[in-house]
This record gives structure tokens, sequence and C-alpha cells, in this order.
């Protein structure tokens, strides 16, 4: 009877172990959430329930890649969709950077706008394009919105006020401060009257710990009273990548915007940045889970495997003292618990 019991009970508790591990396994996930190039990852949550992602031109399968799109509902599952810019612009030939894209529920329509090299050798343009599907393919209005020297106009973020109803597109790079204007009502252009406003400068010096000699990759989230402004920099590739996510915040989406730097005293304005697994974490943007838990999407190398390129990873925020706050300052390594999507 002894030995019944005995063996009833071994029975017992690797059930219970192992009932215990598979929820541990359907309840957590691990960094990298998609393992192949896809820099620049914007994110939005779609009508048909899916969770999309758009990033920077790449090789898929030796085909180049416009703009790519990956797609998924639990955001730690992606599958790779296609080119949301099959048909190059008529003014673009190469250099199709840090797509981002917003649903206009008036309109019925889906606006992509993006960084691409213009053919008549003016350095970077912002382009913008249209789809009534997430998927695309979206169709460019047929001549860029804003070109300029070097790479000044890359990284754009449009952005709808929930406070006046305006709507924005920031971007920026190239040495230069980011940038804030309005928007047309129908987001093809940039509202008659209205001019660029600066934001965020660089902050030039060869301390280790600045990341802000470059400043790009905006991106603006509205949290209790304030506008909180996402940044990179300032190096995002090659083999003396210098890259973190850094933020400032402020009560008008339209500026002016005080860094975390300047609020608290600190060295620099970094909420993220490297450590031994992951090199170069940058170029975020933010979501929202089912049950209201914001998301930072970003992409990172490999310090193991740095020849798969800028790969995605996401955390999630957290506030203190009014400040996001992200894990330790850097990517998480060990599993975490997954995003709440229903």
């Amino acid at each position: 009877m002894k030995n019944y019991f005995s063996l009833f009970s071994l029975i017992f508790l690797l059930n219970f172990c192992d009932s215990k591990a598979q929820n541990v396994k359907e309840t957590t996930f691990q960094n990298p959430v998609y393992k192949s190039d896809f820099a620049d990852p914007t994110v939005i949550k779609a009508a048909d329930g899916y969770f999309y992602a758009y990033g920077t031109n790449t090789e898929v399968s030796g085909k180049t890649i416009h703009i790519q799109i990956i797609k998924s509902k639990n955001l730690i599952d992606w599958i790779f969709v296609g080119d949301a810019l099959p048909t190059k612009p008529k003014w673009a030939d190469k250099d199709f950077w840090a797509p981002h894209v917003l649903y206009d529920s008036k309109l019925k329509m889906y606006f992509l706008y993006y960084s691409g090299e213009s053919d008549s050798k003016e350095g970077k343009c912002l382009g913008v394009a249209v789809s009534k599907s997430p998927s695309g393919p979206f169709v460019d209005k047929g001549e860029p919105l804003l070109c300029g020297s070097g790479f000044i106009n890359i990284d754009p973020m449009a952005f709808d006020d929930p406070k006046t109803g305006k709507k924005f597109l920031y971007w920026g790079s190239g040495f230069e401060a980011l940038k804030v204007q309005e928007l047309s009502d129908d987001r093809l252009s940039f509202k008659t009257g209205t001019s660029a406003k600066n934001l965020i400068y660089p902050i030039r010096n060869n301390d280790s710990s600045n990341y802000q000699n470059l400043v790009e990759g905006s991106w603006v989230t509205y949290h209790d009273g304030f506008y909180y402004l996402y940044y990179s920099g300032d190096n995002c590739c090659g083999d003396k990548a210098h890259y973190a996510v850094m933020i400032a915040r402020s009560k008008s989406a339209e500026g002016p915007f005080e860094t975390l730097a300047e609020a608290e005293k600190k060295e620099n304005s970094v909420i993220l940045s490297k450590n031994k697994k992951w090199i170069a974490p940058g170029h975020n943007s933010v979501v929202t889970d089912d049950k209201g838990q914001e998301w930072i999407v970003y992409h990172a190398i490999d310090s193991n495997n740095p020849k798969s390129g800028r790969i995605v990873l996401i955390d999630k925020i957290t506030y203190k003292n009014g400040w996001p706050v992200l894990n330790s300052g850097s990517p998480s390594i060990i599993k975490i618990l997954k995003p709440i999507v229903k």
C-alpha cells in the first residue's frame, strides 16, 4: 500500500510540474520576437485584429523589399507578409527607411510615411503613400513631402494630438534637430501657413556616455498629461555602433520638450542601452496591449550573431516619477511575461 501511494504521489507531482512548466511557457517569452533583419520597427494594431509591423528595406530570399511588413496576433509570434511599397515612387530610387503607418478612420485610409533617396541628387526625402489595407500595396502620392541635403529628412512619425485634434509629423536626423510640423487635413502635405519647429538638438562631444551626437527616430506618446518624445542616437550601425533610446517630455505636442537629463540633472537622457547580449538598441515604436500596458518595440544587434542584422525586441514600459522606465535600462535577456492580447 505504501508503494502504491508513493507511486501515486510521484505521478501527481510530475503532472503538476509539467502543468506548471506548460503554463510558464504559455505566459512568458524571451527576446528576440523576430530574428530576421527588420530595422526601425513601427507597430500598429489594425481593424482585423492583427498587429502589423513595418520596417526599413532589406533583402528576403534574395529579393529586395522596399518596406517590410510582418504581422502578429500577440506581438510575439510574427510572420512575413510582404512589401508595403512594391512599386517605387517616381521620385526615389533607394534607401527606403524608417516607415510609419497611421490609420485615419474618417478617411478610411492607411497612410505610410517613409524616407527615400531622391533621384535628383537632393538627398533624402520624406514621402507619403496610401492604402485601404494595412498590408498594402501602398501607392505614393507622386512627389515627396520634403527634401534636403544629406539625411536630415528621415525617420517620419505621424501623431494625432488627443487634446487638440491637430495632425503632426515628427522627423529628423543628419546632425540637426528633431522637428515637428502640422499636417493638412488630408495628411498628404504640410498645413498651409505652418513651419517646422525644432525640438531636440544634438549635443556634440566624444564622451562615451553621450548618445546625442546625432538624434533621430522620433516617436511620440501621450500619457497622464505629458507628451513623451522617444528618440535614438547616435550611431545605429556598423562595427562602431553606439546607439540607445532617450526620452523627453512636454505639456504640448509641439514642445518645448524637457529631456530626462535636464529634468533629473543626469549625464544623459538614456532609458534603454546595450548589455552583453544586445548591442545598439534603438529606433523604437510604442504599442499598447489589450490591458492598456505599453510595450516598446525596437531593433538591436545580437552580440553573438551580428550578421543577422538589426532584429526585433519588445519590452514592457512602466513609469516612475513621471518618466518611462525599461527593466534595468537595457533589453531583457531572461523570459518575461507576454503582452495581454485577447
